[in-house]
């Protein structure tokens, strides 16, 4: 019974980084369509969050790994 935990979890964790792509995406094209630089797409909240879900692992790995 612990397997439908797990998979659970990893359900969880695949929609909401599905939810969080769609959202940064959706940033993406708006400030495609005002004719803005694209790196104002990661200034926007779902931009942040994403850096943090890319940087934070990473700095975890780095020093405590």
């Amino acid at each position: 019974m612990e397997w439908l935990l797990e998979i659970v979890k990893m359900g969880a964790a695949l929609g909401s980084a599905m939810l969080l792509g769609h959202w940064f995406l959706a940033e993406v094209k708006r400030i495609k369509a005002q004719n803005q630089p694209l790196y104002k797409a990661y200034m926007t909240v779902p931009g942040v969050l994403v850096i943090l879900a890319v940087l934070i692992p990473a700095v975890v790995w780095f020093f405590w790994g």
